[in-house]
């Protein structure tokens, strides 16, 4: 979903592991067998895996082509001892189970800081933290502005209206540096046919839309998880 190719590796029996080899074997059996049954192309990294069981690592790359291992699924023989947890198995018997641990990206704080990097900060506009801005070319305007805002929050989109002191140059390029998606400007010709003056932060001017047709470009856009934006 964030456009990141990864690849995937089988890491195995570090040397100082604890467990039988008859637990690791069936372990990272298991593991190996459910990447084939997905067709997960994947290499094996030997002597890699946790003390305590194999594991799967997804690595990222990113923009910079620098790889980040994120997610991660490992199996974990030494907490269930620890903790001494068994289940009553089909056969009457008590058993104890294996723990999995699974981390989908790691620490949040390190994906996004890895996010922020791969993107420039142009998030797409389905993450973006500001999707619009409203421009009004002066303070008459404030008030068509502030309904164009509420008309797009009212669909569930992140939109602010910037009515600094400042021109109206200013403000589209202080949005632009901000990386926000869209910037609309709003006039007098804008207040009387119910439209803004569309421009994208890569595209540039996009010309008048009507407001409907603006907003359903934007949710369409947004559902579809668009990374070009």
């Amino acid at each position: 979903v964030f456009g990141l190719p990864y690849r995937v590796e089988l890491s195995t029996r570090p040397h100082n592991a604890i467990g039988t080899d008859a637990m690791w074997e069936a372990a990272t059996s298991g593991l190996r067998n459910a990447l084939e049954a997905k067709a997960v192309a994947y290499k094996v990294n030997e002597g890699d895996g946790a003390f305590y069981g194999p594991k799967i690592d997804f690595h990222i790359r990113d923009s910079l082509k620098r790889s980040h291992q994120c997610a991660t699924i490992q199996l974990d023989f030494a907490m269930p001892d620890k903790f001494e947890l068994e289940y009553m198995g089909a056969d009457g018997a008590r058993h104890r189970p294996v723990v999995i641990h699974r981390v989908i990206y790691g620490s949040i704080e390190r994906f996004f800081g890895i996010l922020l990097e791969h993107f420039g900060g142009a998030f797409p506009l389905w993450l973006a933290p500001v999707q619009v801005v409203v421009i009004p070319v002066s303070g008459a305007f404030a008030a068509y502005a502030g309904r164009v805002r509420d008309t797009l929050f009212d669909l569930g989109l992140r939109v602010g209206v910037d009515e600094a002191d400042e021109t109206m140059n200013y403000r589209i390029r202080a949005a632009q540096t901000q990386q926000v998606p869209y910037m609309l400007v709003v006039g007098e010709k804008e207040e009387r046919s119910g439209s803004v003056s569309v421009r994208h932060r890569r595209r540039g001017d996009l010309g008048a839309m009507d407001l409907e047709a603006f907003a359903a470009r934007v949710q369409a856009e947004r559902v579809s998880r668009a990374l070009d934006g």
